[in-house]
C-alpha cells in the first residue's frame, strides 16, 4: 500500500535548481533514508512533503486520511508554553483518558474512577502511558511544567523528537533525528525505531543508524533520484556498481558520438530531413556522452605546522560550577599523533574540558603547559559567528592571500574554495544563502587553512553530508598532529580514534584503549558480569534463608569406623509426607488464583472499593504462595 507518491517534483532556490522532476514512492512499513550532498535540497524536499514549503513544481500525495508528522531541525511548538503542553497533544484520546483517570483518582469518586478505567481501556491508554514514560525517560525529559523559553537548542530538539514519537502518526518525516542526542539516546532511538512498525522518510548522516534502521535508501545525485533496497552497506555496494556501469555507458556513448558527429557534419543540408530520426538519436547520445561523472569530493589537504617534542601537559586540573564537578584533579600528557575521542552524557562537561585545554577557560586549580610550537585548530559547536552579508571569498581572503597545502604548493583562496566544493559562482554568494551543511563545510575550511597541528573538534559531524565525512575521516587518519574529538557519530569515532575518554560525571574521566564499539563491548561485558554477580548473590541469600534440616547423631558400632559419629538427614514423618504431597496442589491453586486476580485488576472495570478489595486479596495470596513455596523447599530437602 503506497503511503506517499512523488511525481515530477521540482524545486528552485533563486537561480539554483535543487531537484528537478524527481519521482519515488514509499509504502506502508518502509523506513527510507534520503542521502545527498549538502546544498542539494534534502531539507527543502522534506519541508515540501511536510507542507511547510508551498513553492514547488510537480505533485505529491499521501494516502487519504494519512496522518503525517514532521521533525524539523528548528522546532516550532505553536502556542505551547511548557514541556508538557509541547509533548502531549491535548486532543489525543489516550492523553485525554490519562488526564481523566488522574483526576478521578484525586476525587476518589467510585463512578468517576470506573468510567475513567473504561476510557483507559477503550483508548489503549495503559500502553500509551508506558510509551510516554519510556520516551521521556530515555530522552531525559523531566519537569513537564518547565517553561519552553528557558530551554537550550538541544533540549528543544529532544522535546520535538518526543512530541513526534508520541504523535502516533501514519507517516514520519525526520530531519536529522540524532542531532543533539547523546550516544545512549541515539542507541535507544535506533532500537526503538527498529522494533516499531513505522513508515518514515528521514535525513541523517549517522551511518550506523542507516545500517540498522533502513529498508530502503534514496540517493539524490546531480538532480536525479536513485533507489537502493536494503541498508547502508547494500547502498555502498550497489552505488559502486551503478557508477561503474554508468562510466562504461558514457564511454561507449562518447565513441559513438564521435562517429555520429562526423556523419552529421558530412550531410548536405538538403538531405537533413531524410535522416531526422538519426539526428534525434544523436541529440540523445550527446546528452549521455556529456554526463559529468566526476565525483564531487572535498579535497582536504593542508600543511601541518611543525610540532615540537613538548605538546600539552595537564597536571591535576579541577573545575567546578556551583555543585557540579566537571574535572577532579585530571592529569594527562599528550603524545604526537594520538587521536582521542571524548564521550559522556549531555551536560557532563565535554565542551568545558575542550575550552580549558585550549585556554579559552581557566581551571580552578592545576597546571596546563602548552608546547611553544602547538597551533590549535578549534572547531566549536557554535560554528561561524559572522555577519550573514559577508561573501564566501572575502571570509577566506581574510585568513590569507595564499594558503600552503604542501611543501612546494600554495593555493589562492579561490582555488582552495573550489577544492572544498564551492564553485566560482558560489564563492561570491553571501554566507546567508548557504545551507547549514555548506556553512559547516566552510567553517571547517577556515580552521584547516590556518595549518594547525593540534585539532580540537567539538561535534564536527553535525550537518555534514556523508561524502564530506568520508573525506574528513581520510584526512584525520593521515593527520600527523594530535586530534581531540567530541562527536555523537559512532561510525566516525570507530574509524578515527585510538582511545576513548569517558566523562563519567563528578569530575571523573576514564581512559579506554580502542574504538568506540570496543568500549561499548567492554561496557556490555561488565554489565553481564554485574548481572551474573547479582544473580549469584540472590541465589546465595535464598540458599542461606532456607531453614536448616533437622539432624540427629547416630551411634555406630565398633565395626563401623571405631565408634566415630556422623550426621544424616531425618526421614519425613507420616504427617509431613502427607503435607508434602498436598503442597503441590495447593501451590498450583494459589498460582491460578493469583493469575485470576491480576486479570480482574487489569481489566480496569472494578469500582474503587472492589479494586481495593482485590488488591488486598492479591497481596494475601502472594504472601501465602511465598510461605508455601518455602515450606515445600524445606520438606523436599528433608525428603
Amino acid at each position: 500500500m503506497n503511503l506517499l507518491s512523488v511525481e515530477n517534483l521540482s524545486k528552485n532556490y533563486g537561480d539554483k535548481i535543487l531537484f528537478k522532476n524527481i519521482n519515488f514512492g514509499i509504502e506502508k512499513g518502509q523506513k527510507v533514508a534520503l542521502i545527498a550532498p549538502n546544498g542539494t535540497g534534502k531539507t527543502s524536499l522534506l519541508k515540501v512533503l511536510a507542507g511547510e514549503d508551498l513553492h514547488y513544481e510537480g505533485s505529491f500525495s499521501f494516502r487519504k486520511d494519512a496522518k503525517v508528522i514532521f521533525l524539523n531541525q528548528e522546532p516550532n511548538f505553536g502556542d505551547a508554553t511548557n514541556i508538557g503542553e509541547a509533548v502531549l497533544n491535548a486532543q489525543n484520546p489516550a492523553v485525554l483518558a490519562l488526564k481523566s483517570y488522574e483526576n478521578a483518582l484525586v476525587s476518589g469518586d467510585n463512578d468517576d474512577i470506573s468510567n475513567a478505567l473504561q476510557a483507559m481501556d477503550n483508548a489503549k491508554a495503559w500502553d500509551y502511558d508506558q510509551k510516554i514514560k519510556e520516551i521521556l525517560t530515555k530522552l531525559k525529559i523531566g519537569d513537564l511544567t518547565r517553561d519552553l523559553a528557558t530551554l537550550s537548542g538541544g533540549q528543544r530538539k529532544r522535546i520535538a523528537l518526543a512530541q513526534v514519537l508520541l504523535a502516533e502518526a501514519d507517516f514520519y518525516i525526520l530531519d536529522e533525528p540524532t542531532n543533539h542526542l547523546d550516544l545512549d539516546m541515539i542507541e535507544w532511538l535506533e532500537e526503538y525505531l527498529s522494533r516499531q512498525n513505522l513508515s518514515l522518510l528521514m535525513v541523517t548522516h549517522d551511518r550506523y543508524f542507516l545500517e540498522y534502521i533502513c529498508s530502503d535508501i534514496l540517493e539524490m545525485d546531480k538532480g536525479e533520484i536513485y533507489r537502493y533496497k536494503g541498508n547502508y552497506a547494500n547502498f555502498l555496494e550497489k552505488k559502486e556498481e551503478r557508477e561503474h556501469a554508468q562510466s562504461q555507458e558514457v564511454g561507449k556513448a562518447r565513441n559513438l558520438m564521435r562517429k555520429e558527429l562526423d556523419w552529421i557534419r558530412r550531410q548536405p543540408k538538403a538531405r537533413g530531413t531524410k535522416a531526422k530520426y538519426r539526428i534525434d538519436a544523436f541529440q540523445e547520445l550527446k546528452k549521455t556522452a556529456e554526463k559529468n561523472l566526476n565525483k564531487d569530493n572535498v579535497a582536504l589537504s593542508v600543511q601541518m605546522s611543525r610540532l615540537g617534542n613538548k605538546i600539552l601537559e595537564v597536571e591535576k586540573i579541577s573545575k567546578k560550577y556551583d555543585d557540579l564537578m566537571i574535572l577532579d584533579k585530571f592529569s594527562y600528557t599528550f603524545k604526537r599523533g594520538e587521536k582521542i575521542g571524548i564521550v559522556g552524557n549531555n551536560g557532563v562537561g565535554k565542551s568545558t574540558l575542550l575550552n580549558i585545554l585550549t585556554g579559552k577557560n581557566e581551571p580552578d586549580s592545576g597546571v596546563i603547559e602548552k608546547g611553544e610550537t602547538v597551533v590549535y585548530g578549534y572547531y566549536t559547536q557554535d560554528g561561524l559567528q559572522l555577519k550573514e552579508d559577508k561573501r564566501v571569498i572575502d571570509l577566506i581572503t581574510e585568513i590569507a592571500e595564499q594558503i600552503t597545502i604542501g611543501k612546494n604548493l600554495t593555493l589562492s583562496p579561490m582555488q582552495l574554495l573550489e577544492r572544498f566544493l564551492f564553485p566560482p559562482k558560489q564563492q561570491y554568494a553571501y554566507i546567508s544563502t548557504l545551507s547549514g551543511g555548506e556553512k559547516r563545510r566552510l567553517y571547517l575550511l577556515t580552521i584547516l587553512a590556518q595549518n594547525p597541528n593540534f585539532l580540537v573538534l567539538d561535534e564536527p559531524t553535525n550537518d555534514l553530508d556523508i561524502i564530506t565525512l568520508q573525506i574528513l575521516e581520510e584526512f584525520l587518519q593521515e593527520f600527523g598532529g594530535c586530534s581531540l574529538i567530541v562527536t555523537h557519530d559512532r561510525y566516525f569515532m570507530d574509524k578515527i580514534v585510538d582511545h576513548i575518554w569517558v566523562l563519567e560525571g563528578e569530575g571523573k574521566i576514564k581512559d579506554y584503549n580502542g574504538s568506540y564499539s570496543e568500549y561499548r563491548a567492554i561496557l556490555e561485558y561488565e554489565r553481564e558480569l554485574a548481572l551474573e554477580e547479582e544473580k549469584n548473590q540472590k541465589s546465595q541469600q535464598k540458599e542461606q534463608a532456607k531453614p536448616e534440616p533437622q539432624k540427629q547423631n547416630i551411634a555406630v558400632s565398633d565395626n563401623n569406623s571405631n565408634n566415630n559419629h556422623f550426621n544424616t538427614k531425618r526421614k519425613l514423618s507420616f504427617k509431613e509426607q502427607r503435607e508434602y504431597e498436598n503442597l503441590d496442589k495447593e501451590i498450583a491453586n494459589l498460582e491460578n488464583k493469583k493469575t485470576e486476580l491480576n486479570a480482574q485488576i487489569s481489566k480496569g472495570d472494578l469500582p474503587f472499593d472492589k479494586l481495593n478489595e482485590k488488591l488486598a486479596l492479591l497481596a494475601k495470596v502472594s504472601d501465602e504462595l511465598d510461605a508455601k513455596g518455602l515450606r515445600w523447599l524445606e520438606l523436599a530437602e528433608m525428603q
